[in-house]
């Protein structure tokens, strides 16, 4: 099944994984120690998995190419360069996402709401689309994963 899964990242997204940008994106940490890379293709492995469970009829394609550019920042806003951005990171790096998505892939209207919708409620606005629905929850599971699995990491090294 998790192949299955891999196998449709691959077919939709090739482009995107294959990319320089997402590539680079690797040096880039999301939550706790996970790069935004991992981040991105562990949302696009569980809205796909989360579809599949509920069996909501959705775009595979356009989730998964959602889900790989919902963080698409280009940046680590954990670096001092950012320190600005990062407590109004959550509520600005959708924007920006897109506005970096945009300039190197031909995004459909789905994919756009994806990607600018994926921090709801932070944005006010909701997603319009069941494709952002999934991503949504499943970026919310996987961010609270990252965290606490960071914590559970320090904790082990009696940092608590």
């Amino acid at each position: 099944m998790l192949d299955d899964y891999f196998k449709l990242i691959k077919e939709h997204g090739q482009d995107i994984l294959a990319s320089e940008n997402f590539r680079r994106t690797k040096g880039h940490i999301q939550h706790g120690t996970t790069p935004v890379r991992s981040h991105s293709i562990s949302v696009a492995r569980y809205s796909l998995a989360l579809s599949r469970r509920l069996k909501i009829k959705c775009s595979q394609r356009e989730l998964v190419r959602g889900a790989l550019l919902h963080d698409y920042f280009l940046y680590d806003w954990h670096d001092k360069e950012y320190v600005s951005l990062h407590k109004l990171h959550g509520f600005y790096h959708p924007g920006i996402a897109l506005q970096n998505a945009a300039t190197e892939y031909q995004l459909t209207a789905l994919e756009k709401d994806i990607i600018k919708k994926h921090m709801w409620p932070m944005t006010i606005v909701p997603p319009r689309c069941r494709e952002a629905w999934i991503v949504t929850f499943a970026d919310k599971y996987c961010s609270l994963f990252e965290i606490m699995k960071g914590r559970g990491r320090k904790k082990r090294q009696g940092y608590f």
